[in-house]
């Protein structure tokens, strides 16, 4: 495999290999076409989806040159003195460009001085210059910045979205994975590109024969092996309340994180749901489980007592909700199982 990070060589050039965020590619591909480009941008929305890459595209669609893009990190350049050079600056004309580019990433970062001297400049920049500001947390950032910009807000990409890349990347590199694997991997990167790439690196990188089993991807991220998910969902279904919390203990003494047990057994619970109403779509998520998950699904969705049901879901999905406000990280998840039990006794 290739030393070099993975999430770096395959980030997107150009607006035809974005992925997720077409409804985004689709509105600045027409207005740079048409030549109606905004003097400031907001690019908006959770960790890894590729607010920066896309910055970076948009910069090498209207023409400018690297010597004339400029990327400057607001955690670590938030203060009112940094805004100010920066004010300054602006006004210099490009060295090879139509356009000066300013990428300011966590732009949230900045001080409230910070933005009241942004402000002027983002309402009245020259006219080569086009910013583009890039937040995980719009929220944070004053009206004022936010109705002088043109807002785009990036969505999280879907499993389906994630595992094909997995498989795509995998493939490029020399690799084979099974869908299970390639599922997982989707599934521990909660929705960030940049974490997909980062957890397929470290699984490439263990491989001794190129060929990626879900044993695998399990043992090298940590992530409950299917069999103990299984036996814990097991469990749940025969209502033996000290086997499900042994089960529990198990994992977490292992150190497995609460919150990727709760992830797996969430999509777990919801496939006996569909296997079980919604046949057709329970057919298609079990596509995206091992063999041992597929089978409890399987067996748990026929199940008379349907003891794994839409309640169990929803506990489940409140205590997910809980998981990091405890000082025992597992409480939430075991307060969800007393309470099914409780319900189901």
């Amino acid at each position: 495999m290739s030393e070099k990070v993975l999430y770096r060589k395959y980030r997107p050039q150009s607006f035809s290999e974005v992925l997720g965020q077409g409804h985004i590619v689709q509105a600045l591909e027409r207005a740079i076409s048409a030549g109606n480009i905004a003097h400031a941008y907001l690019f908006a929305g959770t960790r890894g989806t590729g607010k920066t890459s896309l910055a970076r595209i948009v910069a090498r669609e209207i023409g400018t040159d690297d010597r004339d893009l400029h990327e400057i990190d607001a955690a670590s350049n938030r203060g009112v003195d940094d805004v100010r050079a920066l004010r300054d600056e602006v006004h210099t004309l490009p060295f090879a460009s139509n356009y000066k580019v300013y990428i300011i990433d966590e732009v949230h970062m900045l001080t409230k001085e910070a933005f009241n001297a942004l402000l002027k400049t983002l309402e009245e920049p020259p006219a080569h210059v086009v910013f583009i500001l890039a937040t995980t947390e719009k929220e944070k950032l004053p009206d004022t910045i936010v109705s002088r910009c043109q807002t785009h807000i990036f969505r999280k990409p879907t499993l389906e979205v994630l595992k094909q890349l997995v498989l795509r990347v995998a493939r490029d590199e020399g690799y084979t994975l099974e869908p299970a694997s390639a599922d997982l991997i989707a599934l521990l990167a909660d929705g960030s590109f940049r974490d997909t790439h980062g957890i397929l690196q470290k699984v490439l990188a263990s491989s001794e024969d190129k060929k990626i089993s879900v044993t695998e991807v399990e043992a090298i991220t940590g992530a409950p092996s299917c069999v103990e998910l299984v036996a814990l969902l097991d469990a749940i279904a025969a209502s033996d309340q000290d086997a499900a919390l042994s089960a529990v203990r198990r994992l977490t003494t292992a150190g497995t994180d609460v919150r990727v047990i709760l992830t797996l057994l969430l999509r777990l619970v919801r496939t006996v749901l569909m296997v079980r109403e919604a046949p057709t779509l329970g057919a298609e998520l079990l596509l995206e489980l091992s063999e041992p998950e597929q089978g409890a699904a399987r067996r748990h969705a026929k199940d008379s007592r349907a003891r794994v049901n839409s309640k169990l879901l929803a506990r489940l999905l409140q205590a997910y909700g809980s998981v990091g406000t405890t000082f025992t990280p597992e409480l939430p998840l075991e307060l969800a199982l007393f309470d099914h039990f409780e319900q189901t006794s």
